[in-house]
């Protein structure tokens, strides 16, 4: 299951959109299902209430019905948000996501551009898997975020974003992680050594780090190398001196290498 929304993002999306003071006029007439010709007063009401009401996706269909009706309106760029926000709030983040970059593509320089790019991270965001399934949308939240740090380091998301960062980091390193011990208990010492390395090099500030250096150490006596054990044991010992994993590394090293093991 995708993650669910924090409170802090929520706040966060529900915060971004303005909402003009006529959208919040009801509509009092009947079924909005078929969707005849309207003026965008009446359009923009009547989507706001199904907003309102909880009904998303319904809402969502009702703001495109307002750009595609009324495309040169003030109101078409802001149903435009009100759409990505609304599909976002369905669950419905592939559509989330081509609304909120439709906006982009027609207003990249707009004050909510911002926004924007916040609600295209959170879609993919909302789409992770754990760390048995495809990280596809893992790499695509990782790098949406990334755009929006780059682009907008002082938004009021740039928090939030950094937030989300470190656990994509965390997350993709479990997944190499996992792979690595995939590896290690089928024998494959190579191939398991160089993923658990990528999460030393490239994920070193996740808390999978002790544990992939210790694996390092299993590893690297499989495969007769013991020098590169110690140094692994070693590296284990001045960063996470106390942990269990460096008591583990310490034992295999001084039962195997004893006349150079690391000091515990």
């Amino acid at each position: 299951m995708p993650p669910k929304l924090t409170r802090t993002a929520a706040l966060l999306l529900a915060c971004a959109i303005v909402i003009p003071a006529a959208g919040c006029a009801r509509n009092k007439t009947g079924s909005d299902t078929a969707y005849i010709a309207r003026d965008v007063n009446s359009l923009y009401a009547l989507a706001k209430q199904k907003l309102d009401k909880g009904q998303y996706e319904d809402a969502a269909k009702l703001f495109d019905e307002v750009e595609r009706q009324h495309p040169y309106s003030v109101w078409a760029r802001r149903a435009q948000m009100m759409s990505a926000f609304s599909y976002y709030m369905a669950q419905k983040y592939p559509e989330a996501i081509s609304s909120a970059q439709r906006f982009l593509t027609i207003h990249p320089g707009n004050k909510d551009a911002p926004y924007a790019h916040y609600l295209i991270a959170m879609s993919h965001y909302q789409q992770i898997e754990d760390v048995t399934r495809d990280q596809a949308s893992t790499a695509n939240a990782q790098q949406a975020f990334g755009e929006l740090m780059r682009r907008y380091p002082d938004s009021r998301y740039a928090s939030d974003a950094r937030l989300k960062l470190d656990l994509i980091n965390d997350h993709l390193a479990g997944k190499e992680m996992e792979i690595g011990r995939f590896y290690q208990r089928s024998g494959k010492w190579l191939a398991a050594t160089l993923r658990f390395r990528k999460v030393v090099e490239q994920y070193q500030t996740t808390n999978h780090t002790p544990e992939a250096l210790e694996r390092l150490v299993e590893c690297y006596l499989a495969l007769g190398i013991p020098q590169e054990a110690q140094k692994a044991a070693a590296v284990l010992g001045r960063n996470y001196p106390g942990s269990d994993w460096y008591h583990r590394a310490y034992k295999l090293v001084s039962r195997h290498v004893p006349q150079t093991a690391p000091q515990g």
